[in-house]
Parts: C-alpha cells; sequence; structure tokens
C-alpha cells in the first residue's frame, strides 16, 4: 500500500513537470514562502532493505534544493524572521525556512557545511530524551527487527500473528504491517512496550539507538554556536500528543523547551510537533502551544505559507524534502504550490 501510495503521488509530480503546468500555478498557489521539513542528510547507502529511507535525503539533494530556491530568488530565513515577515505583513519578497527534525549527528556532519556553503540559517528542533540518549527511535528498531528476522510473531488485535521476513519483499510488507500497527496503538506506552517486546525477542538493541544517531547535548551546545543555527523544541520524547492528555502533552511541550533552555542557555521559541499529521497534533495541542508561549509551530500537513497563516502560528504547514522523491527535476514543482494545493483540495490553511 505504502509503495502504491509514493507511486501515484510521483506520477503527480511528473504529470505537473512534463505539462508545465506548475509554471502557470506558481504565481497563484506558491504562497509567500516555505517551511521545508527534513529529518536525516546522508551519503545514500546501498542496502537493500531501507523501509525509513523517506526520512533521508542525500548532501547532493539538499545542494540542489538550496541552489533552487537561490535560482528562484527566494530569501532563505530563520523562523524568527519568518514571524516577523508574517506578523508585520512584510511579505513583498518569498521566503524558505529549512526545518530539521529529531537532532540527527548527520545535521551536523553533512547539512551544516553545506548550509555554510550558501549563508542558509536553518532550525534543528530537539527531542530533549534524545539528546540525553534515552530516547526510543522506535521506527529505527523496527528495521532492525525485521532486517534480522526470518519470521516475526507480534500480538496483532487479539491474537499473534506469524509475519514472514525471509526475502525481501516480504521485509517490506512486514515492516509497513507492523508499522501501521505500532502507530495506531491506543498509547505511546503501549507503543513502547509492544516495541521493547520485538527488540527483546529478536535481540535488537533499542536503548542505544538514539546514542547512536542524535546529537548530545554537549554535540547541540557546540552545533547552536554556529550563527546559522537555531534550536527548536520537539518535546522530551517525541511523543504522539493526540495519545497524551491535555496536561500530559503540555508537560511534552513545556519540559522540552526548559530542557534547551537549562542545557544549552538558549531560549526556543519554536516547537515541532512529532509526527505531525492531524492524527498527531490538532486544534487542542495547537491552543497549548500557544499557551505555553511558543512564537510558531509546525505541522507534517503538507502546504505553503500564506498570510493568513499569521492567524495560525501554532499550526503551520511544512513542505516534505522526502527521500521518495530525490528529483531535481520535481523541486520545480515542489516549490510551485501546486502539489500540496491539490493535496489540499485548494484550501490555502488548513489549521483544523
Amino acid at each position: 500500500m505504502t509503495n502504491l501510495r509514493n507511486r501515484i503521488i510521483r506520477a503527480g509530480l511528473e504529470a505537473l513537470y512534463f505539462s508545465g503546468a506548475h509554471r502557470l500555478l506558481r504565481p497563484i498557489l506558491g504562497g509567500v514562502g516555505a517551511i521545508l521539513t527534513l529529518h536525516h542528510v546522508r551519503p545514500a547507502s546501498d542496502a537493500a532493505f531501507q523501509p525509513n529511507r523517506h526520512l533521508e535525503i542525500t548532501p547532493d539533494f539538499l545542494r540542489a534544493t538550496l541552489a533552487h530556491l537561490r535560482a528562484l530568488g527566494v530569501d532563505i530565513v530563520t523562523l524568527d524572521e519568518m514571524h516577523r515577515r508574517l506578523t508585520e505583513r512584510d511579505l513583498a519578497r518569498r521566503f524558505a525556512c529549512l526545518t530539521f527534525d529529531d537532532g540527527y549527528r548527520d545535521n551536523r556532519d553533512h547539512a551544516l557545511p553545506i548550509m555554510r556553503e550558501f549563508g542558509a540559517p536553518f532550525t534543528v528542533y530537539v527531542a530533549g530524551d534524545f539528546a540525553s540518549g534515552c530516547g526510543r527511535l522506535w521506527w529505527v528498531a523496527l528495521q532492525r527487527v525485521v532486517e534480522h528476522a526470518d519470521v516475526i510473531d507480534a500480538p496483532i488485535g487479539r491474537q499473534t500473528v506469524r509475519i514472514d521476513t525471509s526475502s525481501l519483499d516480504a521485509k517490506a510488507q512486514a515492516f509497513a504491517t507492523l508499522h501501521d500497527w505500532l502507530r495506531n496503538l491506543w498509547s505511546d506506552h503501549e507503543l513502547a512496550t509492544a516495541m521493547s517486546d520485538l527488540c527483546h525477542r529478536y535481540q535488537v538493541n533499542e536503548a542505544a539507538i538514539a546514542r547512536e544517531f542524535c546529537l548530545s547535548w554537549q554535540e547541540l551546545r557546540d552545533l547552536a554556536a554556529d550563527p546559522l543555527v537555531t534550536i527548536g523544541a520537539h518535546t522530551m520524547s517525541h511523543c504522539n500528543l493526540a495519545h497524551a492528555s491535555a496536561e500530559n502533552a503540555e508537560r511534552e511541550m513545556v519540559l522540552s523547551r526548559q530542557a534547551i533552555q537549562s542545557r544549552l542557555g538558549l531560549p526556543a521559541h519554536h516547537l515541532a510537533y512529532p509526527y505531525g499529521d492531524r492524527h498527531a497534533a490538532a486544534a487542542r495541542d495547537f491552543a497549548l502551544a500557544k499557551q505555553a508561549g511558543f512564537r510558531t509551530a509546525v505541522t507534517t500537513r503538507p502546504g505553503m505559507i500564506f498570510p493568513e497563516n499569521v492567524e495560525h502560528l501554532m499550526a503551520l504547514p511544512r513542505l516534505s524534502l522526502n527521500g521518495n522523491y530525490q528529483d531535481e527535476r520535481l523541486l520545480a514543482v515542489l516549490t510551485s504550490g501546486a502539489a500540496t494545493a491539490m493535496w489540499n483540495g485548494f484550501r490555502r490553511v488548513d489549521a483544523a
């Protein structure tokens, strides 16, 4: 199902590109700017099984993206500058903000040098537990479980289901099945318990993954010393806020900001909701983020930034630089706003 969805999306992007419609639609649908979502930036792997590939792009594709934005005459700005432009209605020039979720070490090793080449500011949204080395990157752990097993028994629904993982195709299907099951569990506690059980039974060291991939607080302190870098909050545990009580959701946001302030000596004015889709962040959470005092908060709902978004600064959409669509010719389609407008039924704001 995931592969089919990706093929359909790519076909739509290709149709817009080859028809040239994106060029005609850019002035209408491109808005005043865009916030780009990134996760990993690292050289391409030749591994056959990469179910989380959508979370990474190569350094060359990042460089191409920045060159494309510069060629369009788009200003690459900080989130604070975006906030100023929106609130002061200073919208004569289009802008782009680059944001990196989770705080991966490759943001420093591979993204930072390229951002310096272009003098481009960017924001790294940090989950406090990841920086402390105790967070659980369960989607990476799941990849390793599936990768190393030939068959997996999982308690899906009310029964134990035996899932074949003996071939590459079987592994891809198994990962999709298990990922959907885990994401749809009632609470993050249930997800953590189920994932820990899988890791224990299939001998994956889940606890070591955050230390392997994520910047420590000391490394973040060094990164944040670069004037191009802003550090934003991404909750403490990277939980699905929609699964939390209002009290716990607010606590996740506030403690994340306080951790950044105490560990790095920096304010954290900007928030990214973990997962960020409408099943993980909605009106209640937008209100909590505003109550907590953030200047902006970003979702992963697709969309460009329009003047109307100033009324919904806690529910800003983003444009995903997705590893499934690393094709330079498609950058013009993605940044035109045509694809996200069609996805959103031509609504300029999706903040419900």
